[in-house]
Formats: C-alpha cells, sequence, structure tokens
C-alpha cells in the first residue's frame, strides 16, 4: 500500500487487492462525477483501456471512488520509444471512438455544453488579459507579444467553432497519466474528462510541457499516425498555438509551473511557440 496526491486529491493504492481508492479534495465538486462517468462508460465500450469502476460515494464532504489498479509506468518518466508512441496513438483512437453519443452521456455531469476546447480558449484570453509579468528576456516578450496578436485575431469564439465535440476527452495529457505495460497504453485520471474535439486533444497532448520536454514526443511524427483531414490538420495547429501560448504565461518567472522545470524551459518554450506562429 502506498499513498500520493497532487493537491486536488488523495490516492491510495491496494496493490494487494488490485484496487485504486481516490478521494477528492478539490473545490470543482464535478471532479469525481466527471471520473466516475468516464471509468463507466468506458467499462462498458472499451474496457481494459482505463481502471474499471469498483465502487463510488460523490455524496459525502469527500467523495470517495474505488477502481482497478493498471498496470504500467508513466510515459513522462523517459523518452518516449517508437513502439511506445504507437500504443499511445492506439489507446487515444480507441478512447476518441469508443463512447457513442458521448454529449449525451455527459448532459448531466456539466451544463458546459460547449466542451473542452471553448473553455480552454477562455481560460487563455483571461490569462492574457491579466497582463502577467514575463520577465526581460527578448524572445519570451516577443514569443507572447505575437501570440497575443494572434489569438485576438482569431476565429476562436466565433459561432460554430466549438461545435465539433464528438469525442470523450481526457482533457489532462501530462503523460504521467498514460501508462505503458510494455506492449499497450492505459489511461487514468479522467476528472477534468468531457465532450471535446480529437483536434483539440491531440493538440494539448503534443504541447503538454510533459510530452516534449520531458519524453521528447516528436509532435509531427507523432500527428501523422492519425490520418488527419485537412480541416484537423487546421484545428490542430491552431490549438497547438493555443495550448504553447498557455505554457509561455505558466512557465513565466513566478509562474504555477516555473519551480518545477529545469533552467532555460521558459526560453525553450518562447522559441517553440514562435515556430509554430512562423
Amino acid at each position: 500500500m502506498s499513498g500520493s496526491g497532487n493537491g486536488t486529491h488523495d490516492v491510495r493504492i491496494e496493490r494487494a487487492r488490485g484496487l485504486v481508492v481516490k478521494r477528492f479534495r478539490s473545490a470543482r465538486p464535478d471532479e469525481p462525477v466527471r471520473e466516475w462517468t468516464a471509468l463507466s462508460l468506458l467499462d462498458r465500450y472499451a474496457p481494459g483501456l482505463a481502471p474499471a469502476p469498483v465502487s463510488a460515494d460523490l455524496d459525502r464532504d469527500v467523495p470517495v471512488i474505488i477502481m482497478s489498479l493498471v498496470p504500467g509506468t508513466e510515459l513522462s518518466a523517459t523518452p518516449v520509444a517508437p513502439a511506445q508512441t504507437s500504443a499511445l496513438a492506439e489507446a487515444l483512437e480507441r478512447l476518441w471512438s469508443a463512447v457513442p453519443s458521448v454529449r449525451q452521456e455527459f448532459s448531466g455531469v456539466t451544463g458546459d455544453v460547449a466542451g473542452k476546447p471553448a473553455a480552454f480558449t477562455t481560460q487563455v484570453r483571461e490569462m492574457l488579459a491579466g497582463d502577467p509579468p514575463l520577465g526581460e528576456d527578448p524572445v519570451v516578450l516577443r514569443a507572447h507579444a505575437l501570440g497575443s496578436a494572434w489569438l485576438e485575431h482569431a476565429e476562436f469564439g466565433r459561432p460554430g467553432v466549438h461545435s465539433r465535440c464528438a469525442v470523450l476527452g481526457h482533457g489532462d495529457p501530462y503523460l504521467a497519466n498514460y501508462l505503458w505495460d510494455g506492449s499497450r497504453v492505459r489511461i487514468v485520471d479522467f476528472e477534468d474528462s468531457a465532450p471535446s474535439d480529437r483536434a483539440f486533444e491531440l493538440a494539448i497532448l503534443a504541447e503538454h510541457i510533459s510530452a516534449w520536454s520531458d519524453a521528447h514526443l516528436d509532435a509531427d511524427d507523432f500527428l501523422t499516425l492519425f490520418g488527419l483531414t485537412g480541416d484537423e490538420q487546421a484545428r490542430v495547429r491552431d490549438f497547438r498555438r493555443l495550448a504553447a501560448l498557455f505554457w509561455l504565461v505558466m512557465l513565466r518567472p513566478g509562474g504555477p509551473s516555473s519551480g518545477r522545470n529545469p533552467p532555460g524551459t521558459l526560453q525553450r518554450q518562447a522559441d517553440r511557440l514562435l515556430g509554430l506562429l512562423s
């Protein structure tokens, strides 16, 4: 038995029983409902892809979900190998194709009918509106200025742009949530799950700091595994820009992610954003 937590929930692993006990301490009451809904749907439509739901008490002051323990090591632990990259793509495709009528399935979970893409776009706009201090590095300042100007004139937020919410989105593409057992990848931590767009989910994974900086995932090679349409490729490009802009703000001096990453990560993030904007 061992314990862990990330500030929003506590996790107790009972290896002898093959169970994980997750207690939610987040201020967001929808998180345990999202996780239980996603686990239940995947247990029905894609068994084995995620932990199997065992039991839940969602109405107590500290909601609890008990689920099965799935094997594997975190993909963020080392640079990803080609076999792991292919298995990750297979797991994601299975996740996105498994659940029919996902918006209907989540209709009682949240009133956010627009899904994850619109919510994330709003979040980034609000972060930029706060005029976050970015230090004095000229490359960082240039990336911020060009990214902000791009977002101001982008299509995000106009009617119909976020209407493509046809898949079950995981919503938290930290590669520690993807477990490799030597032959396949399984997915854990569904408290941020919601109706989403495949292009959006791909973009936020490709641009997650754990993917490109820690696991050295080659985004361009990874994206070729999905047979994206021209429309999807355009949306992936724009959502990658949005995600890279998000991480620039997160990595700023004194920002939420500045102390968790090696020196120079902010400058590398600025270079990455500039490359995506070119």
